[in-house]
């Protein structure tokens, strides 16, 4: 495909030349961009996902096998959406209006879901716009998430509920020896819990 520099697109994509693709990414079989989306650099979707028109994607992030990102979604840097993940944008869906025509894209007004830095959304999870993804947050596979998540937070379920704090390696944090504190097992950072919220404890 011409028009991108530096982008990896298979023929069978449908990229709009209105799209805008960051150096570096790649974009896979059956995947579909629609107009006025915005990719940063070193981003990659998977087959058959979909990203709609005018989505904002920062740099790094992944979009696995079939998701499907509706607009007005904004993703930050170095997002992870799972195989199969819904994003959605209306919150009162209806095919038709009240007299029975059909609903066009004048009849209601789209709201997107907020995915903040580093978070990641596990695999057939869906987000029910309008909510936000926290920075280094992580919903579990199969979550239904109707409320905002707090940054750090790991959420499950249906409706989707905290279970557990993450750092930003992804694994579960452990309870220190101080009230509040916990500690990443993976790379030893240390979290300062205030009033139900996660901080990474400055140097």
């Amino acid at each position: 495909m011409t028009g991108f520099t530096g982008v990896r697109i298979v023929d069978s994509a449908d990229v709009s030349p209105d799209a805008s693709v960051g150096a570096g990414s790649s974009i896979w079989h059956l995947a579909q961009v629609r107009e006025q989306a915005q990719l940063g650099e070193n981003c990659i979707v998977g087959r058959g996902a979909y990203i709609g028109t005018g989505v904002v994607m920062g740099d790094n992030c992944k979009v696995q096998n079939y998701a499907l990102v509706y607009e007005p979604a904004k993703l930050g840097d170095g997002v992870f959406i799972g195989p199969a993940v819904v994003l959605t944008n209306d919150t009162y869906p209806r095919a038709i209006n009240p007299d029975g025509t059909i609903k066009s894209a004048h009849d209601w007004e789209p709201v997107g879901v907020t995915i903040e830095r580093g978070a990641a959304v596990g695999a057939r999870a869906t987000c029910v716009a309008p909510v936000t993804i926290g920075a280094w947050a992580t919903v579990a596979a199969g979550a239904v998430v109707v409320k905002d998540v707090p940054p750090y937070a790991l959420v499950a379920g249906v409706p989707a509920r905290r279970i557990a704090w993450v750092g930003e390696s992804g694994v579960p944090l452990k309870a220190g020896d101080a009230d509040g504190l916990w500690i990443c097992p993976a790379s030893g950072d240390r979290y300062i819990e205030t009033d139900g919220n996660l901080s990474k404890e400055s140097l």
